[in-house]
């Protein structure tokens, strides 16, 4: 084709996860070519206005560090992130409209090539090696050919082209988490709210009334950097698929009139919302769970909840099971992790079964329903792409796949990236 592309790694999507392997992987000096369908990188931090980030400690100190931790201290510099707490767990609320320029400008440095507006939409394979991917555009397809590719399209699109494995939704039923669309209200005196409870006591009344349209059980709304302005993760959408485009297109629908109905909600209901405004509704409905795929290791619920340890392991998290009733979308298990408890997740967990020179990373990685509750949040999500980015790049360097690579050899490199692995284990 006219526009074909050859590089070392090839990232599809360029959320958190994605946006974390890019620069770790050019930073090594690895040519990396990053497809995003959006307009800018971020994924659902910026698309999605998933806010904010669920950070994971463990004693006071922080479980993600490297790119993670560069991105909160530069949002920081920027007045774009602050920190805060909720229900006992710590977060960092953040600006996303900064959050944007400061991933670009990030990207700029280390020299990765940006396309955006393109969609994966096939794998070019070699028999059970994958040596590219074709990215659907407005100039047409395009194809590029990289020695090594990354799945950080979420729902493991790359995966599923290049028949790997993978399952979908809990055991029982296949039925996956719930979708949100969230959006972020404006304007809102906040000297007036009434607290959390007394609001919640509120949207139970309309409830019952049936003058609420979302299935969840209450609201929840999170500061953000501007004040006066909340940021809502209280629509709900059940039985959606994230693969499926007609699936897709109902949650979007369905969120919007969640959106619309709950601002009416608060702004005829709710003390200190009287002239309040919906300023901002994402511009994708958020997808907690679609494919997984079948790596050289699940990471199961009791790896969660034990804290287990791994030789390989390129992330740490303690974040709680943390799970949206698949059925109704009524409901929420959240069970915390126990006192001193952390686990780790083994770069295993990134590689599919069968096919060569690809790695899959964010929330497609090989994980069962539950352990996948805790371990999707974004943090964790830029540390696995991190180990992701610098696993290939060192592969290039050697002329190997991924899989071959000497685990401490790429977890010392990682250290050096910052993500301090090595503390945790020695613990």
């Amino acid at each position: 084709m006219k526009n074909d592309i050859t590089t070392d790694i090839l990232v599809c999507g360029a959320g958190p996860s994605g946006f974390a392997a890019a620069v770790s992987a050019a930073r090594l000096g690895a040519g990396v070519v990053l497809a995003e369908k959006y307009g800018f990188p971020g994924g659902m931090a910026t698309a999605g206005l998933v806010n904010p980030f669920m950070v994971s400690k463990f004693e006071g100190r922080d479980l993600v560090k490297g790119i993670f931790e560069e991105i909160v201290l530069a949002l920081k510099e920027k007045n774009a992130a602050i920190d805060g707490e909720l229900f006992g767990q710590p977060h960092i609320a953040f600006d996303p409209e900064i959050l944007k320029m400061l991933l670009i400008e990030m990207l700029e440095k280390a020299s990765v090539k940006m396309l955006f507006h393109s969609i994966a939409c096939a794998s070019i394979m070699k028999g059970d090696e994958i040596k590219g991917a074709v990215l659907n555009t407005k100039s047409g397809d395009i194809r590029v050919f990289a020695k090594n590719v990354i799945d950080a399209t979420g729902d493991g699109d790359i995966a599923a082209f290049s028949c790997c494995e993978f399952e979908k939704g809990r055991e029982s039923d296949g039925l996956m988490q719930p979708a949100t669309l969230n959006f972020r209200v404006s304007g809102v005196d906040s000297s007036r709210m009434p607290s959390r409870e007394e609001m919640n006591e509120l949207y139970l009344i309309a409830k019952k009334r049936s003058l609420i349209r979302s299935p969840r059980e209450n609201l929840l709304w999170f500061e953000t950097t501007q004040s006066g302005t909340l940021a809502f993760n209280s629509t709900r959408i059940p039985r959606i698929d994230g693969t499926d485009v007609f699936d897709l297109t109902k949650a979007e629908i369905e969120g919007r009139k969640q959106a619309e109905n709950l601002f009416n909600f608060l702004r005829s209901t709710v003390p200190g919302f009287e002239n309040c405004a919906l300023s901002n509704v994402a511009c994708q409905a958020g997808i907690r769970e679609s494919r997984r795929i079948k790596g050289k290791y699940i990471l199961t619920a009791d790896d969660v909840t034990e804290g287990h340890k791994f030789e390989d392991a390129v992330a740490r998290c303690n974040y709680p099971i943390d799970i949206h009733d698949p059925k109704t979308g009524a409901s929420t298990v959240f069970k915390k992790l126990g006192p001193g408890i952390f686990y780790e997740i083994p770069f295993r967990c990134l590689i599919p079964k069968k096919i060569d020179k690809l790695l899959v990373t964010g929330r497609a990685v090989s994980a069962t329903h539950e352990a996948l509750s805790s371990l999707r949040i974004m943090p964790t999500c830029m540390a696995l792409g991190q180990a992701a980015g610098v696993a290939c790049a060192l592969a290039v360097k050697k002329h190997i796949s991924p899989k071959n690579l000497d685990t401490l050899e790429m977890l010392r490199t990682l250290n050096e990236q910052g993500a301090n692995l090595r503390t945790g284990r020695d613990e």
